[in-house]
């Protein structure tokens, strides 16, 4: 399924809660000389202008947002710094789901306990799932940004990297300020054009929005209710299933097949249970057809969850980092009453050592994406099927095993 561009933006989200954990790369000198300088900006400022209003934004409108708009070198910066999540499973969840997080959130859930009652029979979402993430994406509503987002997207929809995408998403946010839902001002956030407590870019603004509180404005910068309802709406559309789990955690022997342990690979919840997969308390797994995945974040000697189509299906749509979404869907379980997870004793493996395994993947014609330190999909993909051809156990996570046979041309 095509992923839309707010999958990006929120692929990289809480910018500003979540800068310390996240690393930058260097912009390419390339690059920048093949993108145009500002010397043209005003030219095609006053094209789009235009355009805005011959798709229907008011004049009044494009004139309020973009008169006085000038080019932006800080969200170019910002976009040629592109983030990843570096840091393992754990280490990231240390950091995120901290003590005090835990607390607001469920002081929260109890302020809106009616808000989110209502939320949940209209669109099926429970209270956690909503809190989690908006205390991953904003603290809160606490820390949602504060770069101009009218100035971010125009700089960044005249420049050459992705301008269709970012020129859409600056026509969205007109139609956003024409709709009455904010004024120019109000729309601040970091250098992508995200918007609000939840972090929506304009587009999916637009689309989602709910005017909860009856206020008569969709405010998702200053409304609580108007942003967790928007948020429900938003994963609702993709295919929440209501009532059913998310992720649960368990405890896995040592004779899985390892292999099938990947999120990518959906088995009945029988085929764990005939493998002794049990929950914390010691309680079998059913044995029904219920489809889930075995995640194991950080491999076979790490935690593990039984992951269901709710999480492969949403939490890896609105964020395809999976250190992100096995953070966001965790958070949530420990609000809605889990306990806290068991650690095990997973191998450590640094991001250098990481980068250097995906050198020597791509050396045997392997696509692992970038060679970044960041174990991504096609990175697991690699590792599990370099694993299999090795003899070793094929849990997608890499190994200092794994990396020495590599090393030695295995």
């Amino acid at each position: 399924m095509a992923r839309h561009p707010m999958t990006r933006v929120i692929s990289m989200t809480a910018r500003a809660c979540l800068c310390a954990a996240v690393l930058f790369g260097s912009a390419s000198s390339v690059l920048a000389q093949q993108c145009p300088g500002p010397a043209g900006f005003n030219k095609w400022l006053q094209g789009f202008k235009q355009q805005a209003i011959a798709e229907g934004v008011s004049p009044q409108t494009v004139a309020r947002a973009l008169d006085g708009v000038t080019y932006y070198p800080t969200a170019i910066a910002h976009d040629r710094r592109q983030g990843v999540f570096a840091q393992d499973y754990l280490t990231f969840q240390d950091r995120m789901v901290s003590n005090n997080r835990l607390s607001v959130g469920k002081s929260l859930l109890q302020k809106y306990a009616s808000t989110f009652n209502k939320i949940e029979q209209q669109y099926g979402v429970p209270g956690p799932v909503l809190v989690a993430y908006w205390g991953l994406e904003t603290d809160f509503g606490k820390v949602m940004g504060n770069l101009p987002s009218i100035q971010s997207l125009a700089t960044l929809a005249y420049d050459c990297r992705r301008p269709e995408e970012f020129r859409e998403q600056l026509m969205y946010a007109l139609k956003v300020i024409d709709r009455g839902d904010l004024d120019p001002g109000q729309m601040k956030g970091p250098a992508h054009g995200e918007v609000g407590q939840f972090q929506f870019q304009p587009k999916t603004y637009y689309d989602y929005a709910v005017d909860y509180d009856g206020d008569g404005r969709r405010d998702l910068v200053r409304s609580a209710p108007d942003s967790l309802a928007s948020a429900a709406n938003y994963i609702a559309s993709k295919g929440w299933q209501p009532g059913q789990p998310w992720l649960e955690e368990v405890i896995v022997p040592d004779n899985l097949p390892w292999e099938q342990a990947d999120v990518t690979i959906q088995r009945p919840r029988l085929f764990w249970s005939r493998y002794g997969v049990t929950y914390r308390n010691g309680k079998p797994v059913p044995a029904d057809n219920t489809p889930s995945a075995l995640l194991l974040p950080m491999g076979r000697d790490g935690p593990a969850f039984l992951a269901y189509p709710n999480f492969i299906n949403v939490y890896l749509d609105w964020n395809n980092s999976l250190v992100y979404s096995t953070t966001a869907g965790y958070y949530a379980t420990r609000l809605a009453g889990a306990p806290a997870l068991r650690r095990g004793n997973p191998e450590p493996f640094t991001a250098a050592e990481t980068k250097q395994l995906q050198q020597l993947l791509a050396q045997r014609g392997y696509d692992v994406g970038k060679i970044d330190g960041v174990i991504g999909a096609g990175t697991r993909a690699a590792i599990r099927d370099m694993q299999v051809k090795l003899g070793l156990p094929a849990d997608s996570y890499p190994s200092h095993a794994l990396l020495r046979q590599l090393q030695r041309g295995g």
